[in-house]
């Protein structure tokens, strides 16, 4: 690991150091990057692609002047396999598509009217929820992939709670990647990874790239759930701003970033790939290292292209076990359901109101129960539901909520 000098923007006389740092901070969001498609039925190597080029995307509507690596969004899983499931993965691409534009015009919002219009509409008291049941709602989902093993799952869930809980250093920023890694070792020891596909696989290839088909049903199921990682994108704008000591949130602005992102998200769902987020692992490895140096970043990105188009790298991500990736999930998805605790904690909700009390347990109710309204052809369930009810509840019942810690410019 090489260490700069700790200013907010360091320089490296050597394009090799940056290459070597760049290629780095790649793979402390790989195991995330790759785990999303993974876990939804998409060829990793478009999320590979997709995560790369919208890295880039970002980066030019930013001016460069931003330290981030996109990633492939977990809030967007569950949404993903039930929209699958109801309208097929190229309609459920169209809803992310529709995604990428909710965030352009919140964009627009921002830079005209600040964030203020925003924390109204979706204060903790509903994100924090919502986030909840993001995690929540995918606990099935893991418990079923982790039996398929219980001891490949669980000496993959192990080694993540051990790299999480006692590491120290870079490795402390990886342990989903850590955990794949021996859980899959072990996977090999046990005979229960096929190689036949890895040893057929070219060399040299295009990622499997699907075509999205406009699905109105899926552009309405899809909308509701954007709004969780808009304001998860506040948030770590503020964070990586403090960590390279700059007002990004200012300049470039966050109009600017959240545009990057948003553009980001809908080409990856016009080349078949998850939806785009900033990735708070790699904003600490930046902590950590202390280069805030964007060209490094820039470097991650082209280095995720050239690794999409690497067969045999993507036929080695289709091997990894299901209790593997189950293991790991155990782990994950709890976590996200605490990140949604923590956030009506940093808030300091009240408890003791009775109004607050029926907001969240309501959303959380109606997330978690599978709550679904339809007409016609037409259904709204799950995730974006549960988020359409808990920003009218908090619109209409008296009262207000404190905004999510940290969202309010300095």
């Amino acid at each position: 690991m090489i260490q700069s000098q700790e200013t907010s923007t360091p320089n490296f006389d050597s394009p090799a150091k940056r290459i070597i740092i760049g290629i780095q901070f790649l793979f402390v969001a790989f195991g995330a990057t790759v785990l999303v498609p993974l876990l939804v039925g998409i060829d990793p190597s478009v999320a590979l692609f997709t995560a790369g080029i919208g890295t880039l995307i970002f980066h030019l509507i930013t001016k460069g002047k931003v330290p981030v690596f996109l990633g492939s969004s977990f809030a967007f899983i569950a949404p993903i396999v039930a929209a699958t499931e109801l309208y097929g993965l190229p309609g459920a691409l169209s809803g992310l598509i529709a995604v990428g534009l909710v965030y352009g015009v919140v964009s627009a919002i921002i830079k005209v009217w600040g964030l203020g219009v925003i924390e109204k509409i979706f204060p903790s008291i509903v994100v924090g929820p919502v986030i909840m049941i993001i995690g929540l709602s995918l606990a099935p989902v893991a418990v079923n992939m982790a039996k398929t093993n219980w001891i490949i799952s669980s000496v993959s869930l192990l080694t993540a709670v051990l790299i999480v809980v006692y590491s120290k250093g870079m490795i402390k920023l990886i342990p989903i990647f850590v955990g794949i890694i021996v859980g899959y070792i072990l996977s090999i020891v046990l005979g229960k990874v096929d190689f036949t596909s890895i040893n057929d696989a070219a060399w040299f290839a295009l990622p499997d790239f699907v075509r999205p088909e406009l699905n109105w049903g899926a552009v309405l199921y899809m909308l509701p759930v954007a709004f969780a990682p808009i304001i998860e994108h506040v948030g770590d704008m503020y964070a990586i701003g403090g960590v390279a000591n700059k007002k990004f949130v200012k300049d470039p602005g966050l109009h600017r970033t959240l545009l990057g992102d948003g553009i980001a998200t809908a080409f990856a769902g016009f080349f078949g790939g998850p939806p785009n987020t900033t990735y708070s692992e790699v904003t600490g490895a930046i902590a950590l290292t202390k280069v805030t140096d964007p060209r490094v970043l820039r470097i991650a990105a082209i280095t995720a292209v050239v690794f999409s188009l690497i067969g045999k790298v993507s036929a080695f991500l289709k091997t990894i076990p299901q209790a593997v990736l189950g293991g790991i999930m155990l782990l994950l998805f709890g976590l996200i359901a605490s990140i949604g605790i923590k956030t009506l904690i940093d808030a300091k909700t009240d408890f003791s109101k009775t109004r607050n009390q029926v907001i969240i347990s309501i959303v959380l109710t109606v997330g978690i129960g599978g709550a679904q309204i339809s007409y016609g052809t037409f259904s709204l369930a799950g995730i974006g539901l549960a988020s359409l009810v808990g920003v009218i509840l908090n619109l209409i019942l008296p009262d207000t909520s404190k905004p999510i810690k940290g969202s309010k410019e300095d």
